[in-house]
């Protein structure tokens, strides 16, 4: 339920866990970088099941007290001190990213494990010690109750997810991986200074006190374009989305789930939470329309890229470019609907549930175009036939994952279609129905060619290059299943999502 501001000034049951949820990925980091790659994998697996554990029990507080769960550091309160908060969106975000990264910590298992009586490698090492700090610095973007801890918490992402691009040491993807560094500290910079012209007016980061404090005037309007702009790039929002392709080229598979999955939505959650929270009384309807128009830009470019692909690969590449503008057109929708005087929270449930099931979605096709490239021995559409012999479970889980995207019930990325539609219809903003609707045809139509393409029987004599262990088409499977099924949260009896919003005078958002 919504919560008054005075209600946040003390740590409530459960806030420890908070602490928790940052501190505990990074103590494995720390434990694997003494260990060694034989035993960071155990470290990583064992600080898996802990951390989803945490994740479990923060929901359970939030539920259990209806209001948002908070942890004060050292007992001062803002803005002397920092706190750590974590509502309804954020606690939905903690668990997603949890299941997402459990998914990828098992599939990674035959990738990047280093058995006994074979030679310790660096990219083992390497890759169980940055999932790791990703999952650890996304938890930190979640929970974060200041701008100024949010910037640091998006340095140790884009720190933990640029060298995954660059495993192989490959310099093509050296190459890639110094595009997405540049980009991602383009961003970082406008943030930044966006943060800083924030604090220069009106003496705080923290993001409740900001969001009573703040009132249209030029600098204000200067620090949420900078701080826009920055997050857009972070995010590969078309047309800042150059970096996002190439990365995932010669990435592996895992590495490629972990950055399309995501990375990218811990500065999408930055930018909700700064126009839902720090500039709701701020932004205006026209900017949150041109916001839209660059993920209707997105929709509609990336997917038409995607289906000139010649690699799976890259095809799932540029359709993560295209599903990066459903999430921002929630914007315009929750602006309207808070115009009208209605809830905005049906856009708001839409956009969240929209990530969430790109998430697991997206997840499960890198991994399991991984299996295809291993099994195949290339990733070419046009010669995947066999595939479906060799692994039809693995194909299930790619055409699952597919579905969601495309929006087929019960799917997760259905429901939150439907919720963004109606947020459409609600406020007479057709267009954007419009674009999901053929964005929706985009999507099926590179799905279809994949799957059709793979069940097309082998040659006469083919064998498979290589068998894959089951476990991983079983992680493949799970996640795909997850965003499949996710649109059965409708049947939730309480809307968890809007648990501890911010009820805040005179700012007509949630």
């Amino acid at each position: 339920m919504p919560h008054s501001l005075s209600t946040q000034d003390v740590t409530t049951p459960g806030g420890l866990l908070l602490v928790l949820a940052v501190l505990v990925p990074f103590v494995g980091v720390l434990a694997g970088m003494v260990l060694g790659s034989r035993s960071a994998q155990r470290v990583a697996l064992a600080i898996l099941a802990t951390g989803l554990a945490i994740a479990i029990a923060i929901a359970d507080a939030l539920v259990r007290s209806g209001d948002a769960v908070v942890y004060i550091l050292g007992g001062w309160t803002p803005p002397l001190g920092i706190a750590l908060r974590a509502d309804g969106l954020a606690v939905i975000m903690l668990l997603a990213v949890a299941v997402v990264i459990s998914g990828i910590g098992v599939y990674a298992r035959a990738d990047f494990g280093t058995p006994q009586g074979v030679r310790e490698a660096r990219a083992p090492l390497m890759f169980w010690l940055l999932l790791l700090a990703v999952w650890g610095s996304l938890n930190l973007v979640f929970v974060s109750g200041d701008l100024f801890t949010l910037y640091v918490a998006l340095e140790l992402l884009t720190f933990a997810g640029v060298p995954l691009v660059s495993l192989s040491g490959q310099p093509e993807t050296l190459r890639s991986a110094l595009r997405y560094l540049l980009y991602a500290l383009f961003g970082s910079v406008l943030y930044l200074l966006g943060a800083v012209l924030l604090y220069g007016a009106y003496g705080t980061l923290d993001i409740m006190l900001l969001a009573v404090r703040v009132h249209p005037e030029p600098v204000t309007w200067a620090a949420a374009a900078l701080m826009t702009v920055g997050l857009l790039a972070k995010t590969a929002l078309f047309p800042l989305h150059l970096w996002l392709p190439p990365a995932h080229a010669g990435a592996p598979a895992a590495a490629s789930a972990v950055l399309s999955g995501l990375v990218i939505k811990g500065s999408w959650f930055l930018a909700v939470r700064l126009w839902l929270d720090v500039f709701a009384g701020v932004v205006t309807l026209p900017s949150a329309q041109t916001l839209a128009t660059l993920g209707a830009a997105a929709i509609l470019v990336g997917n038409i890229v995607a289906l000139r692909q010649v690699r799976l690969k890259l095809l799932i590449a540029y359709s993560t470019v295209a599903q990066i503008g459903y999430l921002f057109l929630m914007f315009p929708l929750a602006a309207g609907l808070a115009a009208a005087q209605l809830d905005s929270a049906t856009a708001v449930n839409g956009g969240l549930l929209q990530a969430i099931s790109h998430a697991t979605a997206k997840a499960a096709m890198f991994m399991a175009a991984g299996l295809i490239y291993t099994t195949l021995g290339h990733d070419r559409i046009a010669d995947l036939r066999g595939a479906a012999r060799a692994l039809p479970m693995t194909l299930v889980a790619f055409a699952l994952g597919g579905a969601s995207l495309i929006g087929l019930p019960p799917s997760g990325g259905f429901l939150a279609k439907w919720l963004l539609v109606s947020a459409a219809i609600m406020t007479a903003q057709w267009w954007w129905a419009l674009v999901m609707f053929v964005g929706g045809l985009l999507t099926s139509a590179y799905v279809f060619i994949v799957v059709v393409r793979a069940m097309a029987p082998a040659p006469e004599g083919w064998t498979p290059k290589a068998c894959v262990p089951y476990y991983q088409q079983v992680a493949v499977l799970a996640l795909a299943l997850c965003s499949f099924l996710l649109g059965m949260a409708v049947f939730c009896p309480v809307d968890v999502a809007q648990i501890g919003r911010a009820v805040v005078p005179g700012i007509g958002w949630p």
